[in-house]
């Protein structure tokens, strides 16, 4: 089932859509000790489906998958040669053991193999927004035409499995379970060592929104622009002599994040600014962390301007996924029934547009 034209990631989530909700009730749960309405897991899994099909059965047009599809066919099996070959991959060996184990157990298919790693990203996604978002069609949309979904889904696998699993574990956070979420970055460091960006912000990210951590970190991405060209040295300096040298002359080249995605990633932190009072007010633990998860997304973003798009802008995703549980919070609480609608109609058009933008003239899929 390989998606040929791009348009179906709308027009499967408009349609099921339409379709869960005129057809398909809702059902009350019971979420951080409120009584809240969700979708049925049933219909939360049916909207995600094809998006993991899509991904799994996707052709080499954009992003790396034909790197991947070529690692993985040249990839030998068998136990006894499993130690000797990922002795020779330099990077990400605890996913290179995953290929190297479904591969020599489980099929010899990439597509199957893809299709594991599509259903391990994207059920991390659903199990979070599902239960703490205040409307789930809304958070899936947002990742969906935001173009996250072929941004990470099609390009760039090994590192969204490390960043879907962090965000599987963002509740440890408010509940205070360092140890564990610890454990968890650690492990999954394992597939992306640049998951371990996430330690130090577990810290700053917990209690209430716009603490007085996010706004020393917010001092410090203003002081490291300044200093930037020192930053720089010092970045190109630490990678000399590891797995990842040879980023350093793509570091060199690049022009730094467009503008306008970090335009468009800023806006839910900007909301969260201007209705602090309200968020402060309601002082909800999973929305006070989403607050600070997309402050320190913004903050990267900006700073990845001044430095490195590739590099450096690869990092807001583990912080920028917040974002889709942020922005249906803001509606439903924040404005009143009249202003709702106008606003989730803003959000989808302006969304959809920007869809357009990227997957048309940017990257010519459409």
């Amino acid at each position: 089932m390989t998606l040929h034209n791009f348009w179906w990631l709308l027009i499967w989530m408009f349609l099921f859509g339409f379709i869960s909700y005129m057809f398909i009730p809702k059902q009350n749960e019971l979420v951080l000790g409120q009584k809240v309405e969700r979708w049925k897991w049933y219909s939360a899994i049916i909207l995600a489906v094809p998006y993991v099909i899509w991904a799994a059965s996707r052709t080499d047009i954009y992003g790396d998958t034909y790197v991947y599809r070529k690692t993985f066919s040249g990839m030998p099996t068998g136990l006894s040669n499993m130690s000797a070959y990922i002795a020779t991959r330099e990077k990400g060996k605890g996913f290179v053991v995953l290929e190297y184990l479904f591969k020599s157990f489980v099929s010899h298919s990439d597509v199957a193999f893809f299709f594991l790693v599509a259903l391990i990203q994207l059920f991390c996604l659903v199990y979070i927004f599902r239960k703490y978002s205040r409307n789930y069609w809304l958070s899936m949309f947002l990742f969906v035409a935001s173009t996250d979904y072929i941004l990470w889904m099609y390009n760039g696998i090994r590192q969204f499995i490390a960043v879907s699993l962090i965000f599987a574990c963002i509740p440890l956070i408010f509940q205070r379970r360092y140890l564990l979420i610890t454990i968890v970055v650690l492990f999954v460091s394992l597939i992306h060592s640049s998951a371990l960006i996430f330690l130090p912000f577990v810290f700053v990210v917990n209690g209430r929104a716009w603490n007085r951590r996010t706004v020393f970190y917010i001092i410090g991405i203003v002081v490291a622009i300044v200093f930037v060209d020192r930053i720089s040295e010092l970045i190109i300096g630490l990678m000399e002599g590891t797995a990842y040298e040879g980023d350093i002359r793509i570091y060199l080249n690049d022009d730094g994040t467009n503008p306008i995605r970090i335009l468009f990633y800023a806006v839910p932190t900007l909301m969260s600014w201007i209705f602090r009072k309200q968020i402060a007010s309601a002082d909800d633990p999973m929305i006070n962390v989403c607050v600070n998860l997309s402050i320190v997304s913004t903050g990267i973003y900006v700073f990845s301007y001044f430095t490195s798009g590739i590099l450096v802008g690869a990092l807001p995703i583990y912080f920028s996924l917040a974002n889709y549980i942020l922005i249906p919070w803001l509606i439903t609480e924040v404005f009143e029934d009249s202003s709702q609608k106008m606003l989730y109609a803003v959000f989808i058009i302006v969304y959809s547009f920007f869809f357009y933008y990227q997957c048309g003239p940017t990257w010519g899929l459409l």
